[in-house]
């Protein structure tokens, strides 16, 4: 029996520059998002609210980053039906909304990043130029 497993985590560094990237990709379409990124245990490691992003969507973000940390996948993964009893059961915690993303590296889950403040499209476009600036595997 093993004891022991060596994990791969999120540095710091990885976390500046997916901001970065997500920060980049957000002004080139001109529209100002909320960015949270958390560790695989939901433990929050950067986040930004770009000026001019809807201050709610921080919360929202944040849910979505925690929702695909916990899940392993995309919380629009979550089933439509069981989405409401999920929100109310986790006071909010969890979200099916587009916009977050596990963060995995060789098969590994690193955590996750949610995004909010525009459309659910422009929302996962952003978070994807954040994994692929640290060359995560693809969602």
């Amino acid at each position: 029996m093993q004891h022991f497993q060596t994990t791969q985590i999120l540095t710091h560094r990885a976390v500046m520059t997916m901001l970065e990237a997500a920060v980049k990709t957000a002004e080139d379409m001109d529209q100002p998002q909320c960015i949270v990124i958390v560790d695989a245990s939901g433990e929050v490691l950067g986040e930004l609210r770009m000026t001019g992003a809807k201050f709610l969507s921080r919360k929202s973000a944040l849910a979505k980053a925690l929702t695909a940390a916990s899940i392993n996948g995309p919380g629009t993964n979550l089933p439509e039906a069981v989405r409401p009893a999920i929100a109310a059961a986790t006071d909010g915690t969890v979200s099916g909304l587009p916009g977050g993303l596990p963060i995995r590296h060789d098969g590994h889950l690193l955590g996750g990043i949610g995004i909010g403040s525009g459309s659910g499209d422009q929302d996962f476009k952003v978070a994807r130029a954040a994994l692929a600036a640290i060359d995560a595997d693809p969602v």
